[in-house]
């Protein structure tokens, strides 16, 4: 079929004046139509969609269309159109797929005139039957059509889509419009967040909601948003984490809680972090953490299966193959394999590790123990951690609400999940004596004293829940936001969340 003169695919806009003269011309349609009182209509009413007619008739013959007749009313945005005289082709897209319109001015007359005046991106309403044109494709014969909403804006040209990320994550409905690869993502996140539902449902959890405006930010190590209560004249922070609030639901016998939810930390912007995201964070008595290790194997291999069908899968281009066991190793076992040079014997030795770190141009405070220094030199090798390992044995220092270790004082039993070189979850064996916690809160306490502004806060009301008697219990903390950077093969944060936070636009 040859292109008529007035064939466009989604765009046609250009840049600056271009695209300002464009905009010129749309709105003179629009001024048109509302002089005619015929402006954004909100009558029609469809009966199909794209995806569920190719579903259902795709593998129809054109006899077999022509013989059964079937009436459809469809209605989407218009993503292609083209010209040629007494007939025209368009194709709408709504939320399964696109459909072609066939239209002929014999059967619309003054339709006809109205629809080749229309633009790419115009909201369309129409109706007719179903056929096959000569080249196979399932297309409604149109009957009748209207136009539904005037889209006083180009699309980005059909070839090129938003190449710019920047304005792919400003203008997020508009790469939402011509990227199907970016609404897959979205479509796959939400499978992802309604497989774990379920697993957690199948589990005997029950899903909760807690606060995210708290009068003391607690339950991760994290520096909090601040606002003020002006009924109560009060400061209250948004929430860094739900973990103290869901612990006292353990306290008061739930036994099995989980909260998907929003979190804010008051940090940098970067391809991993976003200052709002969202964790699955979950609590169960009469468990231990390694029980929550199993789990997430469990978890992440059936989340494979669920959304792709295979363990085997590719991120960036390196093969994962989630069926094999996941690595367990402690964080010295990792800062030993991944540190050349490093010294076993001294991990622990805080006059060597205070050099160690100078050497890695890691900032030391004068407070800061041979706990917290380990850490530092392990967060400079974590990237190297590809395939899905658990890191545990975290030291006590850096675990202000982990239980310790029996056997081992100086860690607690806690661990990072980590996955294509970024941590995944966090998950521990609660500490639940009420006294140690105290102290701990005390010392986190002098810590933000003395100028350390992602130490906690002590939480009176925690301890005094603690002391009415907390089972024994585990935790996890899972980052939805990265594992479905995971499962959509997305190199960076902002191309998993719909509107990721950025620095305001330039005037």
């Amino acid at each position: 079929m040859k292109q008529g003169k007035d064939a466009a695919g989604p765009g046609g806009g250009g840049d600056g004046g271009d695209e300002n003269k464009l905009i010129a011309e749309r709105r003179a349609k629009l001024a048109a139509l509302r002089a005619q009182g015929a402006a954004f209509p909100n009558d029609f009413r469809r009966d199909a969609l794209a995806g569920e007619l190719h579903a259902s008739f795709g593998e129809r013959s054109g006899e077999w269309l022509d013989a059964n007749p079937t009436h459809v009313t469809v209605g989407g945005r218009l993503m292609f159109k083209r010209v040629m005289g007494k007939a025209s082709f368009g194709k709408i897209a709504d939320r399964t797929g696109q459909i072609q319109l066939y239209l002929q001015q014999e059967a619309l007359g003054p339709a006809y005139e109205a629809f080749k005046g229309w633009d790419i991106g115009d909201l369309v309403g129409a109706s007719g039957a179903l056929f096959r044109t000569r080249s196979g494709e399932l297309s409604v014969r149109v009957d009748a059509v209207r136009l539904l909403v005037k889209s006083l804006r180009p699309l980005p040209e059909k070839w090129h889509g938003l190449a710019d990320t920047e304005t792919r994550y400003r203008r997020r409905y508009v790469d939402l419009i011509v990227g199907e690869a970016s609404r897959n993502v979205f479509r796959t996140r939400a499978r992802l967040v309604r497989y774990l539902r379920d697993f957690l449902d199948a589990l005997d959890f029950l899903e909760v909601e807690t606060p995210m405006m708290q009068p003391i930010p607690g339950g991760a190590s994290a520096r909090p948003f601040r606002t003020h209560h002006n009924a109560l004249d009060l400061d209250m922070y948004l929430r860094v984490a739900p973990e103290l609030y869901l612990k006292r639901l353990i306290v008061g016998g739930l036994e099995r809680v989980y909260e998907i939810n929003r979190n804010f930390r008051n940090e940098g912007l970067s391809t991993q972090h976003n200052p709002e995201f969202t964790m699955l964070e979950l609590y169960l008595a009469y468990a231990d953490y390694r029980d929550l290790m199993d789990w997430i194997e469990k978890a992440t291999r059936g989340l494979a299966e669920a959304l792709h069908g295979s363990q085997p899968l590719t991120y960036q281009g390196r093969a994962y193959d989630l069926g094999k066991p996941f690595r367990r190793l402690t964080l010295e076992q990792a800062i030993i394999e991944h540190s050349p040079g490093v010294d076993p014997l001294s991990l622990r030795d805080l006059t060597y590790l205070r050099k160690r770190c100078e050497q890695h141009g890691i900032k030391v405070e004068r407070e800061d123990g041979p706990g917290k220094l380990q850490v530092a030199l392990f967060e400079k090798t974590e990237s190297a951690l590809l395939d899905p390992t658990f890191v545990y044995g975290y030291p006590v220092e850096v675990s202000p609400l982990s239980r310790p270790n029996d056997a081992d004082p100086f860690i607690a039993d806690r661990f990072e999940f980590f996955l294509a070189g970024r941590e995944i979850a966090n998950g521990f064996s609660e500490l639940n004596d009420p006294e140690e916690q105290a102290a701990r809160f005390r010392a986190q306490a002098a810590r933000k004293d003395q100028g350390d502004e992602e130490a906690m806060f002590y939480d009176a009301d925690y301890v005094r829940a603690l002391e009415y008697g907390m089972p024994p219990a585990a935790g996890l903390g899972v980052g939805i936001d990265r594992l479905v950077m995971f499962f959509t093969d997305s190199p960076s944060i902002r191309d998993v969340i719909l509107f990721p936070h950025m620095r305001p636009e330039a005037p």
